[in-house]
């Protein structure tokens, strides 16, 4: 039996501001998947949010990019925002929502999505990444250490499974174009594509030797969408792991480093990406830092067993407290680059009001 494992999410509504998720969100979003898991549409369910995320991991029969499952996320969020978002205020109700109807797919439409259908191994350990306050480039540098550098995942070396690598589906988000390429010998070409993150972003990752899929990232630009700056896209990610496939620790070792991500504040600002536990997945110091989350469950016929809370360890400690060192020391540049985005992208952010007030006061310089 071949299983799906869909991820979508989206901010429908703030509590308080952009810092995280009322707990009346997740009840609601509990209520409606468990109906649509006693009619048999799902297998199983988890609810849960990071930031002012609302996430819906849900696994089924019906492939990806299924109408039924995406309708169902799709009528989730609206009702959320319709019956709690809004009667109670809270920030940026829907603001995800970008479309004024459901049209099959939430693809485009706002939500973030992450899907992998695949048959279940002996063993099949799955784990969740989500982020908010940032974009879906935030994973192109720990799935390139995950899956292509050895000084990270020493399965590449060591492991016979995996030593002939694997394929990278690169999205170019301006031209919506993608790309495939081969590791370790079209590492260089990865390398220049995903280094620039205001364009291209890994979309999903196959093992080469027999195509098996071995993670899948939302892609969804918000700002694209919308042509203007509506909320940063916070994506997800699921990624398989263990026999033939990264090990767990492998997979976690990729986020020990809290790399700059864009993102933060109003979408306009690079900073670190910091591995949290659940309890902690809420966004508070300028909106943020930046902040990821880490869950792991044990997949057996389409149930979820889990979730472990990955990054609720001490292990991360130094991690998180090299982040809060770098978000001190990149947060005194205060509005100047590299704090702030670069010109082209702060061209979907509110800045543009700014430039349009003062257009005509521009004058030719002698």
């Amino acid at each position: 039996m071949k299983v799906t494992v869909s991820l979508i999410k989206a901010d429908i509504g703030g509590w308080v501001g952009h810092s995280t998720v009322h707990p009346m969100l997740i009840k609601h979003a509990q209520k409606k998947l468990k109906e649509a898991q006693e009619t048999g549409l799902l297998i199983d369910f988890f609810v849960f949010n990071v930031g002012d995320d609302l996430q819906l991991l849900m696994t089924h029969t019906k492939g990806e990019s299924n109408p039924e499952i995406h309708g169902l996320a799709w009528n989730t969020f609206v009702e959320i925002t319709e019956k709690v978002s809004k009667p109670y205020k809270l920030y940026g109700a829907g603001q995800d929502l970008l479309a004024e109807a459901f049209s099959g797919n939430v693809r485009g439409m706002g939500p973030g999505v992450a899907e992998m259908e695949f048959e279940e191994r002996k063993s099949e350990p799955l784990l969740v990444f989500a982020a908010d306050k940032t974009a879906p480039s935030a994973w192109n540098l720990p799935l390139f250490k995950i899956f292509a550098d050895p000084f990270n995942t020493a399965g590449l070396v060591i492991d016979p499974s995996m030593h002939e690598g694997f394929k990278f589906e690169v999205l170019d988000t301006i031209e919506g174009k993608a790309v495939i390429l081969n590791t370790p010998e079209e590492m260089y070409d990865l390398l220049a594509l995903i280094g620039s993150y205001e364009r291209y972003v890994i979309r999903r990752v196959w093992r080469k030797k027999d195509n098996l899929i071995a993670a899948s990232a939302s892609v969804t630009r918000l700002s694209l969408i919308a042509g203007k700056y509506v909320g940063k896209d916070d994506p997800v990610l699921l990624v398989r792991a263990q026999h033939g496939l990264p090990a767990v620790g492998e997979v976690l070792e990729a986020f020990a480093f809290p790399h700059l991500v864009e993102g933060w504040m109003r979408g306009s600002h690079f900073g670190p990406l910091m591995p949290v536990a659940l309890k902690n997945a809420k966004c508070t110091r300028f909106d943020g830092p930046p902040r990821v989350v880490g869950l792991g469950f044990q997949l057996y016929n389409g149930k979820l067993l889990g979730p472990n809370d990955l990054f609720d360890d001490p292990a991360f400690d130094y991690t998180r407290r090299n982040a809060q060192a770098i978000a001190d020391y990149i947060r005194r540049h205060g509005p100047f680059e590299p704090h702030r985005l670069s010109a082209e992208e702060m061209e979907y952010t509110t800045l543009p009001g700014v430039l349009e007030k003062l257009k005509d006061r521009f004058k030719a310089a002698e």
